[in-house]
C-alpha cells in the first residue's frame, strides 16, 4: 500500500511540475501575437475611413453636378454657366461639411462648339473635389502604414448642359 501511494505522489508531483513549467506561456504568446492582430485591425479601420472619404467625395461631386442643372440668372451664356459651376462647387462643399478640413473644389467649364468630349454640341461643367489625406487623415496612421495610404483623394463628376437652356 505504501509503494502505491508513493507512486501516485510521484506522478502527481511530475504533473504539477509540468503545469508550473507552462506558467506564463499564454502571456508570452499573447504579447507576441497582439501587436500583429492590432496592426491588422488598425489597418482595416484606417482603410475603411479612406474608402468612406473617397465615396463621400464622389457622391458630393455628383450632388454638385446635379446642382449645376438648376437655372442661374446671367447676362449671357458664359456668366450663366459660370454661375452654375459656382453653385455646383458650393453645393458639393456643403455636402462635405462633416469633414474637419474642407476639400478643395475646382470646376472646369467647356463650352460649345468644343464642348464635352462625349457630345461637342453640349456645354460641360466638371466638378472635382480633392481632399489632402496625407496632411489631414481622419485616423492617424501607424508607423510605416502611412506609406501605403494615398496622399490625396479625388471625387469627380461631369454634367452636360444644352446651351439652348442656359438662359
Amino acid at each position: 500500500m505504501i509503494a502505491r501511494t508513493t507512486k501516485t505522489r510521484d506522478i502527481a508531483s511530475k504533473a504539477g511540475r509540468g503545469k508550473r513549467a507552462q506558467r506564463g506561456v499564454a502571456a508570452i504568446e499573447f504579447a507576441v501575437t497582439f501587436p500583429l492582430f492590432f496592426a491588422i485591425l488598425y489597418a482595416i479601420v484606417m482603410y475603411s475611413m479612406i474608402f468612406l472619404v473617397q465615396q463621400s467625395l464622389t457622391a458630393a461631386a455628383a450632388e454638385g453636378a446635379r446642382a449645376a442643372l438648376i437655372y442661374q440668372n446671367g447676362a449671357n451664356s458664359a456668366s450663366a454657366l459660370a454661375s452654375r459651376a459656382q453653385a455646383a462647387c458650393t453645393r458639393a462643399l456643403a455636402v462635405m461639411n462633416w469633414l474637419t478640413h474642407a476639400p478643395q473644389c475646382t470646376q472646369s467649364v467647356n463650352t460649345a462648339p468644343a464642348g464635352c468630349t462625349e457630345n461637342t454640341a453640349m456645354d460641360c461643367v466638371q466638378i472635382t473635389l480633392t481632399y489632402a489625406w496625407g496632411a489631414n487623415p481622419l485616423v492617424p496612421p501607424l508607423p510605416l502604414m502611412g506609406l501605403l495610404a494615398p496622399s490625396s483623394l479625388v471625387g469627380q463628376a461631369t454634367v452636360q448642359i444644352d446651351p439652348e437652356n442656359l438662359l
